[in-house]
């Protein structure tokens, strides 16, 4: 497709893109569900009344009846039907989907920079499954339920049309209406949690070819987001303003350890608030090298020392040399992503935080974040608190942080809250 052909889709149509089935819950069951979750589970199911056909829209009743919302059915999928709508009264149509768009970014326009930012975030945005990041003029989409890929013949479209691409029309429509042209949207749903829902991991451009390492500014910091071969969609942007938060501890700072850099980006904001010098470490020589030239870009090369290697070698190797550092930042990938695994992923916070914590100097800073909605706040204070004890120092809380307002966190929606951020000065004990 191209941009023109979104802009020229018709989603004024009122037409239901449900179909008539319809799941009846078990006596006690959906429980998460009627809490304001999104999600209802394979053995909450006690039957299908009507056919139909993974990634068709259904209705779901509670055991006596009562209606309970529309979602895409799935058996593939341990999460048997994600959530769209709880009115009984709502049409699951291309105007129903225009409107969950339009309110999307109608938030995000309240509540953050849009220059850079997730505009729809999934369940928090009541569109299930259902990623699209905006760097500039450009989208980045990411699909991970069955049912946004299922296609609908639609009255008044020229050929059947899936709600992915629904929702597609209808942000490109919404921002050009705002005075933003999109350029370009790419597809970056090749994530292994699709091989779940029974879909193909893929990628690609769902519009006309572009140069797919996009120019962004955030916080002041140019970067060269590569949302081809990037992690995720090429950039972390739910860590915008904890960026920025760290700006007035690196100011006039010696020196400043950023670990887990990816592209560089905690350690660049730490040379443009002013640390005299920076050393950035990461396992992937593809992220250090587009680090490098995210530095090059700010003209901050000089002020950064790139490392290749493993996080946890080289804090051990850093405190055998007697290294001190200013602030010490801890920006690690999840480490559980089931629940089965929190026990080990704490032992790994523990063990990171007791590293990093004995490299910094007294008075010193410790930013440190999890990015794992399993690993629960109270789990990942305890972790640090542990490891403090460990590393033989105390910590004066300076602030506590989540994901940005553009990531935001659904009530009793567990996924969504997942980042938790603490800036902590360290102190030896006395």
């Amino acid at each position: 497709m191209t941009i023109s052909d979104y802009l020229s889709m018709d989603l004024t149509s009122e037409q239901t893109l449900a179909d008539g089935a319809t799941v009846i819950i078990r006596r006690k069951e959906g429980r998460e569900l009627k809490a304001g979750g999104a999600w209802i589970y394979d053995n909450e199911i006690a039957s299908v009344a009507g056919p139909f056909e993974n990634g068709d829209i259904v209705s779901v009743r509670d055991f006596d009846g009562y209606f309970l919302g529309y979602g895409f059915m799935n058996l593939n999928s341990t999460i048997r039907v994600r959530i769209l709508s709880r009115r009984e009264s709502s049409v699951i149509s291309p105007s129903f989907l225009a409107k969950r768009v339009r309110d999307a970014w109608s938030y995000r326009k309240a509540v953050t920079d849009t220059a850079a930012c997730r505009v729809i975030f999934g369940e928090a945005d009541f569109l299930p499954g259902l990623t699209v990041d905006k760097y500039d003029d450009i989208l980045v989409v990411e699909s991970l339920a069955l049912g946004l890929e299922k296609e609908h013949a639609v009255s008044g479209l020229p050929s059947p049309v899936s709600l992915k691409t629904l929702c597609l029309a209808a942000l490109v429509q919404v921002l050009q209406e705002d005075g933003t042209h999109i350029r370009g949207i790419y597809e970056r749903s090749d994530a292994k949690v699709r091989e779940k829902e029974g879909l193909p991991r893929t990628k690609g451009f769902l519009s006309e070819e572009f140069d797919t390492n996009v120019p962004i500014v955030e916080n002041g910091v140019k970067y060269i987001v590569d949302v081809k071969d990037g992690q995720k969609t090429g950039f972390f942007l739910d860590q915008k303003y904890n960026r920025m938060a760290i700006h007035r501890i690196c100011t006039g700072a010696d020196e400043v350890l950023d670990c887990f850099t990816h592209t560089g980006s905690f350690g660049l904001n730490a040379a443009i608030a002013g640390a005299r010098h920076v050393t950035s470490i990461d396992e992937s020589e593809l992220a250090i090298s587009q680090a490098r030239e995210n530095a090059a870009l700010n003209g901050l090369q000089d002020r950064i020392t790139y490392v290749v290697g493993d996080v946890f070698d080289f804090l051990p190797a850093q405190e055998k040399a007697g290294k001190q550092y200013d602030v010490v930042i801890l920006d690690p990938p999840a480490f559980t992503k089931s629940r089965s695994s929190v026990k080990a992923a704490s032992h790994g916070y523990r063990e990171i935080n007791a590293c990093g914590m004995r490299l910094v100097k007294n008075g010193g800073f410790l930013v440190t974040c999890s990015c794992s909605h399993f690993m629960e706040p109270e789990l990942f204070r305890k972790a640090i608190d542990e490891a403090a004890h460990d590393a033989h120092v105390r910590l004066r809380q300076v602030e506590f942080r989540q994901q940005g307002p553009d990531h935001p966190i659904l009530w009793a929606g567990d996924a969504s809250y997942y980042l938790k951020f603490y800036i902590a000065q360290v102190v030896q004990e006395l």
